[in-house]
Parts: C-alpha cells; sequence; structure tokens
C-alpha cells in the first residue's frame, strides 16, 4: 500500500507550514504530499492566517520539491473555469516535472461558497457541472498538437481552442474521482479517472464502494484492474497509549473514536488497521495529518509504519 500524506490548510496554514510538510513527506519516503482545495475553516477555530489557493500551494511546491507527487482531494468543479483549470494543472505538471494529479469533484460545503461569492448549484447540477469538466479538461489535454479542440455543452462552450498548454503526463496527469454515489458517481471514475477515492468509510462501507465502481468500470467495458483504489483517514500514530492522546488532544479528537471511525494507535495498532482497508481493496492510504506542526508525527509513521505496508 502507497502512503500519500494528505492535508487541510484551510484550518489553519500558511504556505510555509505546507513547504514544511512537503518537504518532510518527501524526505521521510511517503509517495505524494496531496492537500484539501477549500476556502473556509470547518468546524472550531479562526482557520488564521486564512486559505491557500491550492493549485498556487502546489505551483510552489513543484519547484521545493523532487519526487513526490503532488495534487489536490479534491479540487471543487464550483471553485474554477475548466479551461482555466486545465491549464493550469499542465503548467503545474510541467513545472514538476510530471508529477501532478488532479482531484476533481462536485463540491458540498455551501458555506464556503457564500462566503466567498461563489454559485453553489443543487447537488444533480453540480454533478452536471463536474460530468461536462472532466469531458472538457480531458479533451483539452488529449487533442493533439497542432489541433483544434471545440466543446459545446450545457454550461461550457468552447471554440477552436489550441488546447495548450500540454502537461508532461501523457495522455494526460492522473485524474482522481471520488465520493459515496452509487450511480454518476462509479460511472464518472470508470469513464475518466485512473484513481477513486473511497473517502472517510469503514473497511466494509469501503469495499462496497469499491465494488460499485469495479461494476461501473466492466459495464463501460473497462477493465477494473486499471483503476487505482485508494482511501483516506485521519490517521494519529503515537509510540504509546500517551503519545497517541496527547497527538489525538492537540487535534481536539477523542482517542476511541479515531481508533473505531478513522485510524489511531501505536504501529501495530495502525499497521492491522491499514490491513483492514487493504483487504477492502485499497491500494493507496491518504494520510491525513491535521497537525501540520508535528513534524516528528510524519517521522514516527515514516520509520515505524510505512516500511511495514509498503
Amino acid at each position: 500500500m502507497l502512503l500519500r500524506i494528505f492535508t487541510e490548510p484551510q484550518q489553519g496554514a500558511s504556505y510555509d507550514d505546507l513547504l514544511a510538510v512537503a518537504r518532510k513527506t518527501e524526505e521521510n519516503g511517503f509517495d505524494a504530499f496531496f492537500r484539501s482545495d477549500h476556502y473556509l475553516v470547518m468546524g472550531d477555530g479562526d482557520g488564521l492566517p486564512g486559505p491557500t489557493d491550492s493549485w498556487i500551494t502546489l505551483a510552489g511546491l513543484a519547484r521545493e520539491t523532487q519526487r513526490i507527487k503532488l495534487g489536490t482531494l479534491v479540487s471543487s468543479a464550483t471553485f474554477r473555469n475548466p479551461g482555466v483549470l486545465a491549464i493550469t494543472v499542465a503548467q503545474v505538471d510541467q513545472m514538476s516535472g510530471g508529477r501532478a494529479e488532479l482531484g476533481l469533484g462536485a463540491g458540498w460545503f455551501e458555506a464556503e461558497h457564500t462566503a466567498y461569492g461563489l454559485d453553489f448549484p443543487d447537488t444533480p447540477g453540480r454533478f452536471d457541472l463536474l460530468t461536462e469538466q472532466l469531458a472538457l479538461i480531458t479533451g483539452l489535454w488529449d487533442t493533439p498538437v497542432g489541433e483544434k479542440y471545440n466543446f459545446q455543452g450545457e454550461h461550457y462552450q468552447l471554440t477552436d481552442s489550441p488546447a495548450l498548454p500540454k502537461p508532461v503526463q501523457q495522455p494526460h496527469p492522473p485524474i482522481i474521482v471520488g465520493g459515496a454515489g452509487k450511480k454518476r458517481t462509479p460511472a464518472l471514475a470508470a469513464q475518466y479517472a485512473s484513481e477513486f477515492n473511497a473517502g472517510f468509510r469503514s473497511p466494509e462501507e469501503t469495499k462496497a464502494m469499491f465494488d460499485r465502481v469495479r461494476a461501473a468500470c466492466t459495464a463501460a467495458g473497462r477493465d477494473p484492474q486499471t483503476l487505482n483504489l485508494s482511501t483516506a483517514h485521519t490517521v494519529v500514530v503515537g509510540k504509546d497509549d500517551a503519545e497517541v492522546k496527547r497527538r489525538a488532544d492537540a487535534i481536539g479528537r477523542d482517542v476511541d473514536e479515531l481508533r473505531k471511525g478513522a485510524i489511531a494507535g501505536t504501529p501495530a495498532e495502525v499497521v492491522e488497521r491499514l490491513g483492514e482497508f487493504a483487504a477492502a481493496g485499497s491500494q493507496r492510504q491518504y494520510v491525513q495529518i491535521m497537525d501540520l506542526q508535528d513534524l516528528d508525527h510524519l517521522d514516527l509513521i515514516a520509520s515505524d509504519v510505512l516500511p511495514q505496508v509498503s
């Protein structure tokens, strides 16, 4: 199982905070550094110093790291024009030497939209946006150099686009689709994604979601083995119970709740828990780190967990 570090900067983080975590991610041998794409703090807290744009952050990290993959889990289709997003991600892919990955979803957090003046359609409307964006972005990237790209959708229309710039990765950067939707989400993943993410679910729920997306692949004529499957959970690891509790307290979470609904405990306990998700089909685990100041946490996961699961 690959371990990818996953951060939530809207809870309160500067670019320098994220840079420190990304460098530690690379130093410790993790596969990737991912960040959420949100504009408003969730739950308690003031979110200071305020939100950072995900793709500006990743562009900076592209020049300050050498190996790790860089991506979003996930960007919201309500945030950006897809033509501009295709340019942005292609440029980050160029700047990183081919390490960008695009997680794209329908969006769900209405409060951040009203806080920053962004339209927030109903759920079917947001899925309509996502569907067109996936088609349009991949269409732009996959158009051969020298040819024009046209798109006529309900929400977006492109005429004689030069479809530039081109990303380094071919045919294009990996696209991650995830979510618990039982019909449209698996179908979109089967059609456009290189990875499906089951999100914050139990092993049993995760397996059911993976089964649905595999079935969608088969229905679309795609080999399900060509789709990577991943999970994401808050992870809290300590050398002993006291350290586990200290780290849980630091992020305002209950240890028992984390052990039941997320991934928490000593390295041995965490390895066992990761094995449950691997048995459900997960090939990649997004390790959600909430305390970005605790870099020793990443050192412990790298030394005592990563070698046992990778």
